[in-house]
């Protein structure tokens, strides 16, 4: 992991198209802004695992398929 220390209206450059900024500090909670080009999602951590979660519930609860050979076709 690389730890970077920032002041505020600081960047940080990942690759030639990701800028994540430091816009303000405010006790012990930091306000970052990212620019990314459209194609390119960001989540944050807790939202991600969520999605991860229902897709998985979801999954289980999908109804089966029948099998093809009891098909009158």
């Amino acid at each position: 992991m690389l730890i970077i220390t920032r002041k505020i209206g600081e960047k940080i450059k990942i690759g030639d198209s990701i800028e994540i900024v430091l816009l303000d500090i405010k006790g012990r909670q930091a306000s970052i802004g990212i620019s990314a080009p459209k194609g390119v999602t960001i989540l944050r951590e807790e939202v991600l695992k969520r999605i991860k979660e229902e897709n998985i519930r979801a999954a289980k609860e999908a109804p089966k398929t029948k099998d093809l050979d009891s098909l009158d076709i």
